[in-house]
């Protein structure tokens, strides 16, 4: 069931050298595990499990690094339900459907059972991501119903969830509205979340007290179609994130899709000069790089800055929706259409991404 693609990258923890002669060069492995599914929600626990959900009810998961997995699929009644949302903790697993009556499950016991935990049976409803900042405490989010974002949150481990009423939140443009492209709408660090959102407006809502308060910041990011905004966001701490995204339709436009911030998301930044990759569904800061190496997945390409944003280089053609970095950062996963990608360094001391630039 395996397919390996070797692809020669950019070092994701590689040395600044001015003389190409005195770049260290390696050759990556990603490793192509084939699904029957659309696999937009990814989530890794550590280096060796990993868990996804994706179109037709089905998930699944590893617990040896890919060697073996374990795939089931849900169905409740006549309802098959289409996953791009997935959350773990150490006591269960969560599973978010998108589409009315989006259905929130949860299993204790690796998927043998599973408990509808919320349901939203509004009409229109539309769900897009969620997170936890531990075990207890998680929030999700979906497209605006009654002129607010749809926020969802737990306190007890997932047990119950609680809607927060809109007149706690800011009001939505019409419009405006959520891409469910990588379940990556939502940063959270310390007791800060950040939700971005696109469509007729592309803003950041943010709240510094795990959602009990909130503010909505503009940005300069492409908006006012349907399919413009933003798609994607990730805070290296509390004050310094990056929102990225585009125009669906026009994938290769590289001008206002991307924006950095240095105070919170109070304020943002267009970022990246001619080189810089267009429309991307889900970009991540590298772990332990200080805020400077970011990569950025989407179904044109995989990019890497090594400066906070300011240059990029394309690294791979090959397409997926969303990335996540195992505990001990040593690999990186993937995911996309009908399958899931695992970084495999050929030195397990860190990731090597190399191009060879000659």
């Amino acid at each position: 069931m395996k397919k390996i693609l070797f692809l020669v990258f950019i070092s994701l923890f590689g040395i600044a050298c001015e003389n190409k002669t005195d770049k260290k060069l390696t050759i990556l492995k990603i490793i192509i595990y084939p699904f029957n599914s659309s696999i937009r929600a990814l989530e890794v626990v550590n280096d060796s499990t990993v868990w996804f959900a994706g179109s037709g009810g089905i998930y699944g998961y590893t617990e040896n690094n890919g060697d073996t997995w374990n795939i089931d699929s849900i169905k409740t009644g006549n309802i098959v339900p289409h996953f791009r949302s997935i959350a773990v903790t150490n006591k269960a697993v969560f599973l978010l459907s998108i589409t009315s009556p989006a259905l929130l499950y949860k299993s204790t016991d690796k998927g043998k059972n599973w408990e509808i935990v919320f349901r939203d049976n509004d009409s229109t409803a539309f769900y897009d991501a969620m997170a936890f900042w531990n075990n207890k405490e998680g929030i999700a989010m979906g497209d605006p119903i009654n002129d607010c974002l749809s926020i969802i949150k737990t306190k007890d481990g997932g047990k119950t969830w609680q809607k927060i009423p809109c007149s706690k939140l800011p009001k939505t443009y019409k419009g405006e509205a959520a891409f469910a492209a990588s379940n990556s709408n939502i940063a959270l660090h310390g007791s800060n979340v950040w939700i971005v959102t696109g469509g007729k407006k592309a803003r950041v809502f943010h709240s510094a007290d795990k959602g009990n308060n909130w503010k909505v910041f503009d940005t300069p990011i492409i908006q006012g179609e349907q399919m413009t905004g933003i798609y994607t966001v990730d805070f290296y701490d509390d004050k310094t994130g990056i929102i990225f995204g585009g125009d669906w339709n026009k994938k290769e436009q590289n001008t206002k899709n991307k924006a950095v911030t240095t105070d919170g998301g109070k304020t943002w930044k267009l970022i990246g000069g001619s080189k810089s990759p267009g429309y991307r569904s889900c970009v991540r800061y590298i772990p332990e790089s200080e805020g400077k190496q970011i990569i950025a997945v989407g179904t044109p390409g995989i990019s890497l800055s090594n400066d906070g944003g300011k240059n990029w280089k394309n690294i791979s053609d090959e397409s997926f929706y969303t990335i996540r970095f195992g505990s001990s950062f040593k690999s990186a996963w993937l995911a996309g259409n009908k399958k899931i990608g695992k970084n495999k360094p050929t030195k397990p001391a860190a990731i090597k991404i190399i191009v060879l630039d000659v």
